[in-house]
């Protein structure tokens, strides 16, 4: 089967590979469409990061190069022995964690903290960038009848944001900063929204994306090239400051930006994947009593974003700006996501199958 393997930074190749066989336990899943995601970015620019190189990876037990792509959907083909959940024809979603289930993170049911932590499409067994893959029956979901393939492609990073603004322990009512307007960030929004925040802000430098992000609910976008963010954030908010903000830049402005326009006691949830490391001074913590706190993929969230998507709450509207070929995932997909026109972007999607 064909299917697109990265190999180091910069070099994804599209190549023929064998055809996954289905084991017990398994589903194993004919591929319809499957989102490039800021992770999948990360890793072709400055990986690896979650990709094993060199050492094996504790679960998998592979090495680079690994089929890449984990948000997808499709339809059951053959189940392995001891599958009850699913049969041949379900249309479905993945969720694409890789947990050992035995370390006192999955124990308590956090299997996203897992200590030997891996994603489906990047440490190794297997991925969405192909024209099949295989996955445990239990973390395998059904898609609604009323759903398109398309939209059920968008649920893994709509759940990204959902269990970041669970985490954030978010309240009807309250107020937010969004930093960032790519993916993850849109979502951002749209979860916001539909968790009932009485104000979203975004932090956006001028791009389509400004636009995008007041299409998906932003009550203000503010461009730091133009203002003091954190400083009109305080005049929006009676110089308080907002209770949540979402960083999804990956970049230290946004870090910072975020720092300083929570109010005291507020919540600065960190969703981005970060390539380089960044500094700030304790104190502005420590004076307040603010938090910072990280958030890595989902748990027990994919029934819930399910629902809220097929539901209409959130609107898929806007969120798919292109739809390519898998033979063309690296010139119209990681290139155009990577190169100049990457902002005129929000999620572009891929097929093994013909358009």
């Amino acid at each position: 089967m064909k299917a697109a393997l990265w190999y180091g930074r910069k070099d994804v190749r599209v190549e023929e590979i064998e055809e996954p066989e289905v084991k017990k336990g398994m589903v194993k899943v004919k591929v319809k469409w499957c989102g490039i995601c800021g992770s999948d970015l990360h890793e072709y620019l400055g990986g690896p990061i979650f990709i094993p190189v060199g050492n094996p990876h504790p679960l998998s037990g592979n090495t680079a190069p690994v089929v890449l792509g984990h948000e997808f959907s499709g339809d059951v083909v053959e189940v392995g022995d001891g599958v009850s959940k699913f049969k041949q024809g379900d249309r479905v979603i993945v969720e694409p964690i890789v947990a050992c289930g035995k370390c006192p993170a999955c124990l308590e049911g956090k299997y996203n903290l897992c200590e030997s932590l891996g994603f489906h499409g990047l440490c190794g067994t297997g991925g969405g960038f192909a024209e099949y893959t295989t996955f445990p029956e239990e973390y395998v979901h059904k898609i609604p009848d009323t759903m398109s393939y398309e939209d059920a492609a968008l649920v893994e990073p709509i759940t990204v944001a959902l269990h970041s603004i669970r985490i954030a322990n978010f309240n009807i009512g309250d107020t937010a900063l969004v930093l960032g307007a790519g993916p993850i960030g849109l979502a951002t929004i749209q979860c916001l929204k539909a968790a009932g925040a009485s104000f979203i802000a975004v932090f956006q430098r001028k791009s389509i994306r400004q636009e995008y992000a007041k299409k998906f609910g932003a009550d203000v976008v503010l461009d730091p090239n133009e203002v003091d963010v954190a400083a009109e954030i305080k005049k929006m908010t009676k110089g308080v400051g907002v209770d949540a903000a979402f960083e999804t830049t990956g970049a230290s402005v946004g870090f910072n930006t975020g720092i300083e326009s929570i109010k005291y006691e507020g919540t600065m949830v960190i969703t981005s994947i970060w390539e380089d490391n960044t500094s700030f001074n304790p104190n502005s913590i420590v004076f307040t009593e603010k938090k910072i706190i990280g958030t890595i993929a989902y748990r027990h969230e994919f029934p819930a974003a399910i629902s809220i998507l097929n539901s209409g709450r959130i609107k898929t509207d806007g969120y798919i700006t292109k739809k390519i070929k898998l033979d063309d995932i690296v010139k119209e997909g990681f290139e155009t996501l990577t190169g100049p026109e990457k902002k005129k972007q929000v999620k572009i999607l891929v097929t093994p199958d013909s358009i």
